[in-house]
């Protein structure tokens, strides 16, 4: 199941995309992550029901020195094929 997502507050020169990588390897997503011209993070990740969840709980709590202010979460609206390994994308 692919969800697209994006991320709203002080997530851009905090480590948020490493962070979301990281946190995507460790479930066994493939993905992808980028930092967009309007100052959110962006992206896309596919893998379990379980998995996603849990990794939508991951982005909502963000880095240490990050703060999320707003997790948008959807199914994005076309299908295409998404790399694994989960990467930055710039």
């Amino acid at each position: 199941m692919p969800i697209a997502f994006r991320v709203h507050g002080e997530v851009q020169g905090v480590g948020y995309r490493r962070f979301a990588q990281r946190e995507a390897q460790a479930l066994g997503l493939a993905g992808w992550v980028r930092n967009e011209a309007d100052g959110t993070v962006g992206g896309e990740a596919e893998g379990s029901e379980t998995a996603l969840e849990s990794f939508r709980l991951r982005l909502a709590r963000g880095p240490a020195f990050g703060h999320v202010s707003r997790l948008d979460w959807e199914a994005p609206d076309m299908r295409s094929s998404l790399p694994f390994p989960f990467e930055i994308r710039r």
